[in-house]
């Protein structure tokens, strides 16, 4: 395959933008430069807008893919399906699957499933056997047959004693260890921040210091095993502080935050629309601040788009009796535009989804230049669009944004010697 990308504006994350042509031949970079031939039998590309943009491929942390056991709610062919929608060329998948992805036979079904998908799938591995929280699962077995890091995922660990001795076990092959701070006992029964709005809806809440007591235990244990350690979802003011004074300790702690707690507060919930249930919350006007401001700071170093998928029957319930979360992989890039762009630039986009992500995770940075395999994600920053039924790949629907008008559109990827053209 030949494949000619032409007057694309190139952002990298790291330099100022630039107009070029990208050939690509059989999956690798050619050449990079102004009015590149294009061959007799090549795919040539360019958007009509003039404003159409590249970049190396996003990276999501933490999709719930639901494969295998759960595939009526995601598989990974429509997991791939809504990456390629939402610009990211990989994906790190949690281990909330049946059976859990907590030995090495679970890591490699996921990787020898999406061999030939044109989204990369690293399998993050379960800190604990079936995501129980008990006891410590195989992690050196999973991290000599694939898997990137190692969490409960949505199953926080409660248990002190079991993340200290996984981090001390990570410790010896480099593994990290991801965990998503929340004290289920101090957030029982809780459905949405606590505050002004939980008591005015009636509705019991989950206090900020069910994810600050957790953030400050784990940077403690981390403190005590000199392992590495990644704090998944931050929510709240509290929190950010605590990791930013842990890394101006030196510690090896890293965080990120979900698209949804940066743009939105808890006032979205004032009709009771069930999918703006979350977890974590959405929290007040004060901590999304803060967690933009930590962002943009170095404090948070990525942003997750903490895609949960449900069906109709979880979500369209009384909101009591909802699950939490939204999908969220087709929607991330257009979200962080339409209501972060006055404050992340482009190339700041393409940082906290492209590079800083890998860095995290110990992969290599995907680079645009000849002689590099071709990682990219094609987009339009100042296209308009709405959101509409057919535009979600995923085969769940749980999202409180259609009909919404967005700002920033992704046009497709090219990966893994494929090219999905949107």
């Amino acid at each position: 395959m030949f494949l000619l990308l032409k007057n694309v504006r190139i952002f990298d994350g790291i330099n100022e933008s630039r107009v070029q042509d990208i050939a690509i031949r059989d999956g690798v970079i050619e050449s990079v430069g102004k009015n590149l031939p294009a061959e007799k039998d090549a795919q040539v590309w360019e958007s009509g807008t003039g404003t159409a943009a590249v970049s190396p491929g996003w990276l999501d942390v933490g999709i719930h893919a639901g494969d295998p056991g759960f595939e009526h709610l995601e598989d990974l062919h429509s997991a791939a399906q809504a990456a390629a929608a939402g610009g990211f060329t990989s994906v790190a998948c949690f281990p909330n699957t049946l059976p859990a992805l907590s030995s090495k036979s679970e890591i490699l079904y996921v990787k020898n499933k999406t061999a030939n998908s044109p989204v990369t799938f690293y399998p993050i591995g379960a800190i604990s056997e079936k995501c129980e929280g008990k006891d410590l699962a195989e992690l050196f077995d999973m991290h000599a047959a694939g898997a990137i890091a190692f969490s409960d995922g949505r199953k926080p660990v409660q248990d002190a004693g079991l993340l200290l001795r996984a981090m001390q076990y990570a410790r010896a092959f480099g593994g990290l260890i991801i965990n998503e701070p929340h004290h289920k006992s101090i957030a029982a029964s809780g459905q949405m921040h606590e505050g002004v709005v939980s008591t005015s809806l009636g509705l019991k809440g989950i206090p900020s210091l069910a994810e600050e007591i957790v953030v400050q235990r784990d940077l403690r244990l981390l403190e005590y095993a000199d392992s590495r350690l990644h704090l998944h979802l931050l929510s709240t003011a509290g929190s950010v502080a605590q990791v930013r004074a842990a890394k101006k300790a030196g510690l090896p702690v890293t965080a990120s935050v979900a698209v949804a707690n940066l743009c939105f507060t808890d006032e979205a919930l004032l009709d009771f629309n069930s999918f703006w249930k979350l977890m974590p919350p959405l929290r007040s006007r004060a901590d999304a601040d803060a967690l933009l401001e930590g962002l943009e700071d170095g404090t948070i170093d990525f942003i997750a788009t903490n895609h949960t998928p449900w069906d109709e029957e979880a979500k369209n319930l009384e909101f009591p009796y909802a699950e939490f979360g939204m999908i969220g992989l087709e929607t991330a890039f257009a979200i962080c535009r339409t209501f972060l762009g006055k404050r992340l630039s482009v190339n700041a986009l393409v940082e906290k989804m492209a590079l800083a992500p890998r860095r995290v995770l110990g992969l290599p940075l995907p680079e645009i230049k000849p002689g590099a395999r071709a990682d990219l994600t094609l987009f339009d920053p100042e296209a308009e669009w709405v959101l509409e039924e057919k535009d979600i790949r995923s085969k769940s629907h749980n999202t409180p944004f259609l009909g919404q008008q967005f700002t920033g559109k992704v046009l497709g990827i090219v990966h893994n010697g494929q090219f999905v053209k949107l």
